[in-house]
C-alpha cells in the first residue's frame, strides 16, 4: 500500500510542479556567483512549498485554511514580483553602462522565491487536498516525505539546468527578461484560470 502511495505521490508532484524547473532554472541563473545565492533559493523553495503542504494538509483536516475562492489571488504574488524584477531591469539597464547586462544584485531573496514558489502553487492546494483527505490515516504523512524529497531533486535540477555552458550563456543574458516575463505570465494565468476579478 505504502509503495502504491509513493508511486503516486512522485507521478502527481511531478506533473503538479513541472514548470517549477524553469522558474528554478531562472532563480539560479540569478543567483549565479553571488555568496550564498543559491542556499537562498533552495530555501525558498522549501519554504514556499512546506506552505503549500501545510495548508493541504489543514485543508484536507477540513480547518480550510484557504478558501477555493482566495487561491486564484495568489497569482498577485508572482505578477507583482515579475513586475518589480522587469522594472528593477529596465532601470539598472538604464543607468547602467552602455550594453552591459543588469545585473541582479544579490540574486533572489529567499522570500521572494517563497512568494513564487507558494503562488504558482496555489492550484496544487487544489489538487492535494482531496487526494490527501482520501489517502488514510497515514496517507499525507507519506506525500510529504516523498513531496519533500522531491523539492530536493527538482532544487537540483534546476541549479543543473542554469549551470550548463549553453543554458547559463543565455540566462546571464536573457534571464533579466525571461524571468519578469515568466513571472508575470505564471501571474496572468493563476488569475485568468482561478477567475479572478472576474477574468
Amino acid at each position: 500500500m505504502e509503495l502504491t502511495l509513493v508511486g503516486q505521490a512522485v507521478g502527481m508532484f511531478a506533473v503538479t510542479n513541472i514548470d517549477d524547473i524553469v522558474i528554478l532554472a531562472l532563480f539560479f541563473g540569478q543567483a549565479a556567483g553571488r555568496p550564498g545565492g543559491a542556499v537562498r533559493v533552495v530555501a525558498g523553495q522549501f519554504l514556499g512549498f512546506g506552505a503549500i503542504l501545510a495548508a493541504a494538509i489543514v485543508g484536507a483536516l477540513g480547518a480550510g485554511l484557504l478558501p477555493e475562492s482566495v487561491l486564484p489571488y495568489l497569482g498577485l504574488l508572482p505578477l507583482l514580483l515579475g513586475i518589480r524584477a522587469g522594472w528593477s531591469a529596465w532601470r539598472e539597464r538604464r543607468n547602467g553602462d552602455g550594453g552591459e547586462i543588469p545585473s541582479a544584485g544579490d540574486g533572489p531573496t529567499t522570500w521572494a522565491v517563497a512568494a513564487v514558489t507558494l503562488a504558482n502553487g496555489g492550484d496544487n492546494i487544489g489538487v492535494y487536498v482531496p487526494v490527501f483527505a482520501t489517502a488514510g490515516s497515514g496517507g499525507p504523512a507519506v506525500f510529504a516525505v516523498v513531496f519533500l524529497l522531491l523539492v530536493a531533486v527538482w532544487c537540483a535540477a534546476g541549479r543543473y539546468f542554469a549551470t550548463r555552458p549553453v543554458i547559463a550563456r543565455s540566462l546571464s543574458r536573457w534571464g533579466h527578461i525571461v524571468l519578469p516575463v515568466v513571472l508575470i505570465g505564471i501571474g496572468l494565468v493563476i488569475l485568468i484560470e482561478g477567475g479572478a476579478f472576474g477574468l
